[in-house]
């Protein structure tokens, strides 16, 4: 798979690319992640991408004309624009976006982007979270790093992608390891037993009692509702 990012701020990338599971499935071919300098389409002695907003206001506003050529040179891939009013990013839309043969992620910066990119030049527009950050680049690695988990052959045990939080609308389980008791507090009885159906059975009600507790807009129903 390939991803290109378009971003004004190229060195964030360079560490985090090489690092961890993506940094091995990009070494090993798995993974194909290119980086956009936009400023090589800026005007002037300072390459400036943004200008003031129509209508006066606090801020600046990215223009449309260098992200419209950066994403030209790139070429055809399903493009997205990382701004704090797209809609919010969920594990569905990554899963979506994983088989994918080519990703394009433009950044946005300062007080956002000519609304005529979302409209025309992009299609989709996300945010990962109801909270503002500096820009898209933070995104783009945590849109990255949820996709390259899902490649076949970047995590080496593929069952724990199948049993984590948002599957089946779902939180996961609590998880615990050694020691069994540590300053008093004690591992659950139920998981040191050795009966997996029990354990199974446990965990599922965790699972349950986890997404109702911490993310209600997410558990199912009950058969009473």
């Amino acid at each position: 798979m390939r991803i290109s990012i378009v971003t004004i701020f190229p060195d964030l990338f360079t560490t985090p690319l090489e690092t961890s599971l993506v940094g091995k499935a990009i070494a090993e071919g798995m993974l194909e992640v290119d980086v956009v300098d936009l400023r090589q389409w800026g005007k002037g002695n300072h390459r400036a991408v943004d200008d003031a907003p129509f209508g006066g206001g606090a801020g600046m506003v990215m223009t449309i004309e260098p992200i419209d050529n950066a994403l030209e040179t790139i070429g055809p891939a399903h493009c997205v624009l990382l701004a704090a009013a797209g809609r919010r990013l969920d594990q569905a839309t990554i899963d979506q976006w994983a088989t994918f043969e080519h990703l394009t992620l433009v950044c946005g910066r300062y007080e956002g982007v000519d609304e005529r990119v979302a409209e025309h030049l992009v299609d989709d527009e996300v945010s990962i979270g109801d909270f503002v950050t500096l820009g898209g680049e933070v995104g783009a690695l945590a849109i990255i790093e949820a996709i390259a988990r899902l490649l076949p052959g970047v995590v080496g045990n593929p069952d724990s992608i199948a049993s984590e939080s948002f599957r089946d609308d779902e939180l996961e389980e609590p998880q615990y390891t050694r020691p069994a008791s540590y300053k008093g507090w004690d591992v659950p009885d139920v998981l040191l037993s050795g009966d997996h159906a029990r354990i199974a059975r446990w965990r599922a009600e965790q699972r349950r009692i986890r997404t109702e507790q911490r993310r209600p807009d997410l558990a199912k129903p009950s058969d009473s509702d």
